[in-house]
């Protein structure tokens, strides 16, 4: 009888042995030699990333500085104009997401639908978009009716985030928008908002827009958001029926 061992020797590399850890410099990324950061380099950081990475977390990353950083996004955010991924800006934080465009094959293949919101919390979202960052109260006082339930949903789904608190009496929360909200509504960044009419712009004028004293993320922190996968096309399909 053949011995097993002797026949699994006859394969080429089936009794090689494992081969050494590679030794690595360890120490910081501060530490580390530095990384080309090309714009390939850039996108796969990116992709893989487990959530929005700031522009000062890629310079670590790669050992460059931030004028790299800046202009390899520039040539990405070009790049990707005419594929199915986009690069989503959200002030000093970045990543990546599906294109609007293809949203609905991606959604066909995760099982979700588009949102669907109520006028109650479309209303409550573009002022808080629009006015960022904002209190509860100011939005209240804008819509001139009590909006904590539309609020807490629209958290719940990630439209509406918590950027810190005011230094106003209390110390309120103030809120803005996300990257979940750039990635539902296809924006790649906030500068891609419509413009207001000019007595609504007034309106949203005389409230909001409060200077965040007391930020929950610092910038170079980033906020440890979990990640849909998709964007735009993986919102759970849940309808908001409140009109508060």
């Amino acid at each position: 009888m053949t011995d097993p061992l002797e026949s699994m020797a006859a394969i080429p590399g089936a009794l090689a042995t494992e081969p050494e850890p590679a030794q690595t410099t360890g120490g910081s990324p501060e530490t580390q030699a530095p990384i080309e950061l090309t714009e390939a380099a850039l996108e796969a950081l990116l992709f893989v990333a487990e959530k929005p990475l700031t522009r000062r977390e890629v310079a670590t990353l790669a050992g460059t500085d931030r004028a790299t950083v800046d202009a390899r996004l520039g040539d990405l955010e070009v790049s990707l104009r005419a594929r199915g991924i986009r690069l989503l800006v959200d002030g000093d934080r970045v990543e990546l997401a599906t294109a609007p465009e293809v949203g609905a094959l991606v959604a066909r293949y995760v099982g979700a639908e588009a949102v669907r919101l109520s006028p109650a919390s479309l209303e409550t979202l573009a002022i808080v978009a629009y006015r960022q960052p904002v209190t509860k109260s100011a939005v209240e006082r804008i819509r001139g009716v009590d909006s904590d339930y539309t609020i807490r949903t629209l958290l719940h789904r990630r439209l509406v985030v918590e950027l810190g608190r005011s230094h106003a009496p209390g110390r309120p929360f103030l809120y803005g928008t996300g990257f979940e909200f750039l990635e539902r509504f296809g924006l790649t960044s906030l500068d891609e908002l419509p413009p207001l009419d000019g007595d609504v712009a007034a309106r949203l004028a005389e409230e909001g827009g409060e200077p965040v004293t007391d930020p929950l993320f610092p910038d170079d922190a980033g906020i440890d958001e979990p990640r849909g996968g998709s964007s735009a096309s993986d919102a759970s399909d849940v309808t908001d029926e409140a009109t508060g």
